[in-house]
């Protein structure tokens, strides 16, 4: 007779939502202004292109030739002037400069205040990672237990797939932290 295990879905999902909670950490991790060129940073800026919101991506193609300049090239060039009110109004902080036929953003240097702010931001969006990544933790347990209480597994299986999502855990918060150093070291290195 083949047993069927019943927590393997639970762990699966967790770790499903696990990895989605660290992109989402990384993505944040990425939008934020570090001084250096990024096209993550501009890639997702709305544009209303002839009526529809679509994401600066989706309209031209994005380019960084050094580690101080985003070069925007439109696919239709009259949505130059579009493109550029999108960037000005979008609240980075980013000069798009508009010469007719690609826009150009030059990165302006972060001052020792600005590299404080971020250092601060980074770390709150670090911690709201590692609370997400806690919080899956806590509803897989809770599904685990839920299916010891109903004899669906035995005490045995429900400790030991627990001790399976504790290792889920740790594993995803240390590679929030591995990101939060990365992050932190761009910050310092402009």
């Amino acid at each position: 007779m083949q047993t069927i295990n019943h927590t393997k879905p639970i762990l699966d999902d967790a770790e499903h939502k696990m990895q989605k909670a660290l992109e989402a950490t990384r993505q944040e991790f990425q939008n934020l202004h570090t001084g250096r060129a990024s096209v993550a940073l501009v890639e997702g800026i709305k544009v209303d292109y002839y009526n529809t919101i679509t994401p600066l991506k989706g309209v031209a193609s994005l380019s960084t030739p050094d580690t101080k300049t985003i070069v925007i090239q439109p696919w239709d060039a009259s949505a130059l002037g579009i493109i550029e009110k999108a960037i000005s109004v979008s609240g980075l902080g980013l000069v798009p400069n508009n010469d007719g036929k690609v826009i150009r953003i030059k990165m302006p240097q972060l001052t020792e205040e600005r590299r404080t702010e971020l250092d601060k931001l980074i770390r709150k969006v670090a911690e709201e990672g590692r609370v997400s990544i806690r919080n899956l933790r806590h509803e897989a347990n809770e599904a685990i237990k839920k299916l010891e209480k109903t004899s669906a597994v035995g005490e045995d299986i429900s400790k030991s797939t627990q001790k399976k999502v504790q290792e889920l855990t740790d594993r995803y918060i240390k590679l929030i932290d591995e990101a939060l150093a990365k992050k932190e070291l761009e910050i310092k290195q402009v």
